[in-house]
């Protein structure tokens, strides 16, 4: 097993809940009067206290190579950060992406200045002054915000290739090339990480040479690109097929993930979203065998 049973506990429970509310936010951005005059789901508009935020005007089955290049050209941008040693733009660059994702989020259930205001002191909180907590808890809600974003903008097509592209990208990324864990031990050092950031223990102080030094930790992580990629699959689902047959994907992608997790050794970095996207596949394949049994 890869990690403690507690902790792997926490980081499937966080996965999962992730997913649902993303679902949920999803849902509340649907203009139901248009989808019902059309017959084609709609979504509406961002606006953000009164700013119009245009979603990227890309045919719906090439989303997933604009997708997949800028996921490579945001990389590339990182290891030029790395290499100039420049973590506050990093920092600067996460803040601004975390505030947006996470107004987007809370503009669903609230007023966008409301929401904006609080995607503010929690994007503060958890960039500026990180802690298990904050950067856990606004986890579960950025991911949604993305999908707001981007899922309009797709079809099933381009969700199954995007899966397809990513599992191959992540792959070769931790398992051929290695940059994906020199990424993920950046923004560990930083301590402005893009994914779940489980402890094994809570960090505490012990005595040493006459003063106090922290207690290293050992901690257990996930990509955000692991959880935002089935949640892009999954409202897809519910742009195609409505909100009650999305959730089919959830509970297999997450079982996906329990298998990577049970099976997976301890010290060893592992492509998640291979296994991952067989989960979302088989979710969808059990939602279309449910649909011919009804």
């Amino acid at each position: 097993m890869k990690h403690t049973f507690p902790v792997t506990l926490i980081m499937v429970g966080l996965f999962f809940f992730s997913q649902i509310i993303g679902l949920f936010v999803l849902d509340q951005y649907i203009d139901v009067a248009m989808s019902e005059e059309t017959g084609i789901t709609t979504f509406k508009e961002i606006n953000v206290s009164g700013v119009v935020i245009e979603r990227p005007p890309i045919a719906e089955g090439y989303s997933f190579v604009y997708m997949l290049l800028a996921i490579v050209i945001a990389t590339i941008l990182v290891f030029l950060i790395i290499k100039f040693k420049k973590p506050m733009i990093w920092k600067i660059w996460f803040f601004i992406s975390v505030v947006f994702c996470l107004t987007l989020t809370f503009s669903a259930f609230t007023s966008s200045l409301f929401g904006f205001i609080l995607a503010a002191v929690l994007g503060y909180m958890k960039v500026f002054r990180p802690g298990i907590f904050f950067h856990n808890f606004t986890e579960l809600f950025v991911y949604a915000g993305i999908a707001v974003l981007f899922v309009p903008i797709m079809n099933l097509t381009s969700a199954f290739l995007l899966l397809l592209g990513i599992s191959i990208y992540d792959a070769y990324a931790v398992w051929k090339s290695k940059h994906m864990i020199k990424l993920a031990q950046f923004q560990t050092q930083t301590k402005v990480f893009a994914g779940l950031f489980v402890p094994y223990r809570l960090p505490s102080l012990k005595k040493g040479k006459g003063k106090k030094v922290m207690v290293k930790v050992k901690y257990a992580i996930l990509g955000g690109g692991d959880i935002a990629f089935p949640l892009l699959f999954a409202g897809v689902v519910l742009k195609s097929y409505g909100f009650a047959w999305s959730f089919f994907i959830p509970p297999f992608a997450t079982l996906a993930l329990i298998g990577l997790f049970y099976y997976g050794t301890k010290e060893r970095f592992y492509p998640a979203m291979p296994f991952i996207s067989s989960g979302c596949i088989l979710g969808f394949g059990a939602m279309q065998l449910a649909q011919y049994l009804i």
